[in-house]
C-alpha cells in the first residue's frame, strides 16, 4: 500500500505544481505512470469548482478561468510540451535538430500559433458546454482521460532521447498500462451515453496519430511528445462534446 501511494506521490509531483509531501522511497516514473489518469481526476476536480464558482459570468469568461486553472495546476507542462513539439517538428530541418529545438526554452512561431488555435478552441468549446450546462462531469472525465492513454505510449514507443522524462518513465509495465486505460475509459462513464464513446474514440486518434508522427520526426516519444498528446486530447475532446450535447 505505501508503494501505491508513493507512486501516485510521485505522479502529482511530475504533472502538476500541488504539494504532494515528500516521498522517503522514490519509485520511477515508469511506475507511476498508472496514476496519470487519477491526476487528472484531482486537475478537473479543482477546475470544476473554479467552473461553478465562476458559473454566474460570462460562459467564455468562466471557460477562460477554468482552463486557466488547469494551466496553473499543472505549471503549463503540456502547454509546454505542445509549443516544444510544434517548434521543434515546424522548424527542424534533421532528427537532431527538432530535437535541439524542442530542448530550447524559447518559444517560436510554430509554438505561439499552435497554443494560441489549441487554447482558444479548447476555451471555446468548453464556453459551449458551460452554456448548456454540462460541463461539470466533463472537465473531471476528460482531465483523466486525456492522460490515459500516456503510459501506453512510454510503454510502445521507444524513447527518442538518451535523458530526459521520457526516457526516465519508459519501460512501462503492461498491467500499468492496462490500468492506466481502465481508468481513463472508466473517468467517461461520468458522461455516459454515445459523447463518451466519441471523446473515447477521439482521443484514441490523437494518440495514435501523434505517436506515429513523432516516429517519424524524432524516432520515438520524449516528455514534449506526451504533453502535446494531452493538451491535443483535451481540445478534441472538448471539441466533440460540445458539438455533441
Amino acid at each position: 500500500m505505501k508503494a501505491i501511494f508513493a507512486e501516485l506521490q510521485l505522479a502529482l509531483m511530475l504533472l502538476t505544481r500541488l504539494p504532494a509531501g515528500h516521498l522517503s522511497h522514490l519509485p520511477s516514473m515508469g511506475q507511476s505512470a498508472w496514476a496519470f489518469p487519477i491526476v487528472g481526476l484531482v486537475v478537473g476536480a479543482i477546475a470544476a469548482g473554479v467552473m461553478t464558482i465562476s458559473s454566474g459570468l460570462n460562459p467564455h469568461l468562466a471557460a477562460g478561468l477554468t482552463v486557466a486553472m488547469t494551466v496553473l495546476i499543472t505549471g503549463g507542462l503540456h502547454e509546454d510540451g505542445l509549443a516544444d513539439l510544434a517548434d521543434g517538428f515546424g522548424g527542424g530541418r534533421d532528427r537532431a535538430r527538432k530535437l535541439e529545438i524542442m530542448r530550447d526554452s524559447r518559444i517560436g512561431s510554430y509554438g505561439t500559433l499552435a497554443l494560441i488555435i489549441v487554447l482558444g478552441l479548447r476555451v471555446q468549446a468548453l464556453a459551449i458546454v458551460i452554456g448548456q450546462g454540462s460541463a461539470f462531469w466533463g472537465l473531471i472525465a476528460i482531465e483523466a482521460a486525456s492522460r490515459a492513454g500516456l503510459p501506453l505510449v512510454l510503454r510502445a514507443l521507444p524513447a527518442a532521447r538518451a535523458d530526459g522524462l521520457g526516457h526516465g518513465a519508459a519501460q512501462v509495465s503492461w498491467g500499468r498500462v492496462v490500468l492506466a486505460l481502465g481508468l481513463g475509459l472508466g473517468s467517461l462513464c461520468l458522461i455516459g451515453g454515445m459523447a463518451a464513446i466519441w471523446i473515447a474514440v477521439a482521443i484514441s486518434l490523437i494518440v495514435a496519430a501523434i505517436s506515429v508522427l513523432a516516429l517519424r520526426q524524432i524516432g520515438g516519444q520524449t516528455g514534449d511528445v506526451l504533453g502535446a498528446m494531452q493538451a491535443l486530447s483535451s481540445c478534441a475532446a472538448w471539441i466533440v462534446l460540445s458539438a455533441i450535447q
